[in-house]
């Protein structure tokens, strides 16, 4: 199409303009150097000599309209400036100004006098009453929008003006507006004044001039007037009193419930509710709970709108209403709730529209706590749970998030109920709208505080895993998207399970996270929020290993981290740990690495230690840290003399300055509160490590106690296992010879039955018997079995004709007792023998304890005689050099002696 621009041209610079911009720059056209000609600049030139007030006045009287609504906008600063000057001299030019002007100007000058009323800015009533007198004079403008500008600021003035102005300048004129013959404009201002004034006059006044006039307002031909009368009823309520709100108020309000227009009904549904704080018992009983019951009532058809008013203020409705009710009501207002919280899901007969629909949802998430009070948290499960787990998983993401937004005090309200909400917190937890997670992080360390500490232990110990993994999902769905505010929120959350998980699961799980996520994410607020949530995690650890690993850890990837980047980060950690920890524990392990990075090749690390050694100096003390501050200062004279980079060297100049600075300018009771905050850190650490030392002396003492419980184990189980083989070996004996026994039965009883009976075959029996009991070497039990086998036989003389196959029988009855007999008397000399076995182990371990202690009874007395005779050697020693003193004594006397008689 174009082919003279297909020709190929020399590129030009990379930041030039395209060659087609380039050809139309050399169109001919006209170019207008000026958007205002000569006449137009000479118009808008002022006075340099003139003041503002001067200026302001000049331009509203000669200038253009955009110059006047300049002056109007700015006339709140001329009068905090000079406010007497602009009262006389600019406000009347103004009002002239506003005559006939357009909509810009006259919602300009209703926002100026808005904001002049409500910042306070007039001193004396006279200024109020010329904005009085220029606001009703466009109050009935024809712009409906430039009249409501109006009206508001009217009802600001009426806060500032006296009483007696009101009732001229405003509630005289106010009659004859409200009457029909006004426009439908005038008499709704009428109702939003009357509201307004009714508040500034005591109740006679109300009652007697203000009442009538609303009574007739609220009675008027146009729906919306009685609306709005209707929503001023209440604020008027409030000023008479509760005997004439009785009388004269709620009459008329039950009249307008009434109304055959279905904004009337609903503006006066919400004025009773709004004054059922107002009513006595009988008045909530007879006028309040038959309004609401017929409000619920499923079969009855009930506006849209009072459905929607109902839904939000249902919880409070409950609440009022909760000793008013009778059982019955209470369970109708219950099945209400229920039916509320699926209003307009699929499963719902009725249709609405979905965005009310789903507003009355939100509105049942927001009365959820005042629900769960209304109905005791012990009838939660049954109750009220239904319809918070389907809130929890609607498919709206507001109505979600509504729930999210009360779950906190959801939970407080359970107590230790709260494990049975333990599913819905996961829903929410791994919720895909990012908004959720939002309302829930607002509030989510009062909700882990809650679920962490007061539910069932057991039920606990089965869901944490649960709860933790949620936990993690939930920071790493975060930490991928773009909401970075949401994810530093989130870590200022998790930094409450430093004081309710256990350290070692706190260390395995969430520190290392935190760890990577101070480590590689790229965004510094969330850097820094994470340092603090390692920080605290550091803090309230009680494991001496762990804490020492988390030191090295920080230590090995920041401080000495192969990537500047790193090191920048160890330096904000530092920053973060002289606000967690205290002075002490911050000069023993963050200090030195902090001051090495003094040697760092990056220019950044360095000037980032320099803005942070005001902060490192602060944290020194006299005499204690002498070693530390004379390498603080090394650190300093070397930046001072060593330093290249020209900024590092400017940042150091300015912070030398800084550290002269540090003692005179501080003054002494923030130093003295500084000190007391460091005490307290101080202690909280200490009190850490002794509850440390505790758990670990429990710890060795339960590990004792283990041991001494598993030996006595093993010696019960090794004296059992014995018991076990002799009683092995004793039944197969006792078996052997019960076969024997059975044998010798069997061979009497055929005897008996091919021989007649008489006593001597008894007597030569009797011999048999024992001869068979002693050689078969039975104990007491055979010998029974023989004496109760001589007493059958014995009684058969007497019964010879009996069958033999009766006699039998008996004889195997006879060895059945005996065999349980038997059984009986083997366990007893088994707890027998076992018992022995304990009471022998026991003094096994007494005799042990007893030579332990003789042991050392002969330890000390060797070591004692060890003493006497390192003392004897010892005197023996002195007593030789005492004599070898004599002897020398001796010596010197004798040469004395010598010398003495030589001399003579």
């Amino acid at each position: 199409m174009f082919p003279g621009r297909m020709t190929l041209s020399p590129p030009g610079p990379p930041g030039g303009p395209p060659e087609e911009l380039q050809e139309l720059a050399f169109i001919d056209r006209p170019i207008r150097r000026s958007l205002k000609t000569a006449e137009e600049i000479d118009q808008l030139t002022v006075d340099e000599d003139l003041n503002d007030v001067e200026r302001a006045v000049y331009l509203l009287s000669v200038g253009q309209e955009v110059q006047r609504a300049s002056v109007i906008s700015n006339l709140p600063s001329l009068v905090r400036q000079n406010p007497a000057e602009t009262f006389r001299r600019v406000v009347p030019k103004v009002r002239e100004v506003l005559n006939g002007a357009g909509a810009e100007i006259q919602l300009a000058a209703a926002t100026s006098f808005l904001t002049i009323l409500q910042d306070d800015i007039i001193l004396i009533h006279t200024h109020t009453y010329s904005i009085l007198k220029t606001v009703l004079l466009h109050l009935n403008h024809r712009d409906t929008v430039v009249s409501s500008a109006w009206l508001e600021t009217l009802l600001s003035a009426i806060n500032a003006l006296p009483k007696e102005t009101i009732k001229q300048e405003v509630l005289n004129p106010l009659l004859y507006q409200s009457q029909l013959s006004h426009s439908l404009q005038a008499r709704l201002a009428a109702c939003r004044i009357l509201g307004k004034a009714s508040c500034k006059f005591d109740s006679l006044i109300v009652k007697k001039e203000l009442l009538p006039l609303a009574r007739s307002l609220s009675r008027d031909t146009e729906s919306e007037v009685r609306v709005c009368m209707c929503r001023q009823l209440e604020s008027m309520a409030r000023a008479i009193g509760v005997d004439d709100t009785r009388t004269e108020l709620l009459p008329e309000l039950l009249e307008l419930a009434g109304d055959e227009e279905s904004r009337v009904r609903l503006a006066a549904f919400d004025s009773i509710i709004g004054l059922m704080e107002m009513m006595d018992g009988d008045d909530r009983l007879h006028l309040l709970v038959p309004l609401v019951m017929s409000a619920c009532d499923v079969s009855s058809q009930v506006d849209e709108g009072i459905t929607v008013s109902l839904s939000f203020q249902f919880g409070k409705l409950c609440s009022g209403l909760a000793g008013s009710l009778s059982e019955e009501q209470k369970r109708l207002l219950l099945q209400k709730f229920q039916v509320l919280c699926i209003t307009g899901l699929p499963t719902e007969e009725n249709q609405m529209d979905v965005g009310e629909s789903t507003l009355i949802r939100c509105n049942c998430c927001y009365n959820l706590p005042a629900m769960v009070a209304f109905v005791d948290p012990a009838h939660f499960l049954c109750d009220i749970h239904p319809s918070f787990s389907g809130l929890c998983s609607d498919p709206e993401v507001s109505v979600r998030r509504s729930v999210a937004a009360s779950f906190h005090q959801v939970v407080k309200l359970l107590g230790s109920n709260v494990h049975v909400v333990h599913k819905e917190l996961l829903l929410l937890l791994q919720d895909s709208a990012l908004e959720v997670l939002d309302a829930l992080m607002n509030h989510l360390d009062e909700t882990l505080e809650v679920v962490l500490s007061r539910g069932d232990n057991l039920i606990l110990d089965n869901k944490l895993p649960e709860l933790l993994s949620a936990l993690l999902a939930a920071e790493q769905k975060v930490g991928s998207s773009l909401r970075w505010r949401l994810h530093e929120k989130l870590l200022h959350r998790y930094s409450c399970l430093s004081r309710l998980l256990p350290g070692e699961l706190l260390h395995q799980t969430f520190s290392v996270r935190i760890f990577i996520i101070l480590t590689t994410n790229k965004v510094l607020p969330v850097q820094k929020e994470a340092a603090r949530t390692f920080c605290t995690f550091l803090r309230y650890n009680r494991k001496q290993e762990q804490r020492q690993e988390m030191m090295e850890r920080l230590i090995r990837d920041l401080a000495q981290g192969r990537s500047y980047w790193n090191r920048l980060r160890f330096l904000d950690v530092c920053e973060i740990a002289t606000e967690i920890f205290s002075r002490k524990y911050f000069n023993k392990h963050f200090l030195i690495p902090a001051l090495e990075l003094v040697h760092d090749p990056v220019a950044n690390v360095r000037y980032k230690l320099c803005q942070l050694l005001p902060r490192l100096r602060s944290s020194l003390r006299l005499p204690a840290d002498k070693l530390l501050l004379q390498r603080l200062d090394f650190c300093v004279q070397k930046f001072l003399c060593r330093e290249k980079d020209k900024d590092v060297v400017a940042m150091i100049r300015k912070t030398v300055l800084e550290l002269d600075k540090l003692d005179l300018s501080e003054p002494f009771h923030k130093r003295h509160e500084w000190d007391l905050l460091d005490q307290k850190k101080e202690k909280e650490e200490m009190l850490l490590l002794e509850m440390e030392q505790l758990e670990r002396q429990q710890s060795d003492g339960k590990l004792n106690s283990d041991k001494h419980v598993e030996r006595k184990r093993r010696d019960s189980k090794t004296s059992l296992s014995s018991a076990k083989s002799m009683s092995v070996s004793s039944s197969t004996g006792s078996s052997s010879s019960g076969k024997e026994t059975r044998k010798a039965k069997l061979s009497r009883s055929r005897s008996l039955s091919s021989q007649p009976t008489s006593s001597k075959p008894v007597n030569s029996d009797r011999p048999k018997a024992k001869d068979l009991s002693g050689s078969s070497g039975l104990g007491k039990s055979t010998r029974d079995d023989s004496v109760r086998t001589a007493h059958f036989t014995l009684t058969t003389q007497s019964t010879s004709s009996m069958p033999v196959l009766i006699r039998s029988k008996t004889t195997s009855l006879l060895d059945q007792a005996s065999l349980l007999e038997q059984r009986e008397h083997r366990t007893s000399t088994l707890d027998h023998r076992t018992g022995n076995r304990d009471h022998r182990n026991h003094m096994m371990e007494h005799r042990t304890s007893s030579l332990e202690e003789r042991e050392h009874r002969t330890s000390t007395l060797d070591h004692r005689d060890h003493r006497t005779s390192t003392l004897g050697q010892r005197s023996k020693t002195m007593e030789r050099g005492s004599g070898m003193k004599d002897s020398q004594t001796r010596k010197l006397s004798m040469n004395r002696k010598s010398n003495s008689l030589q001399s003579e």
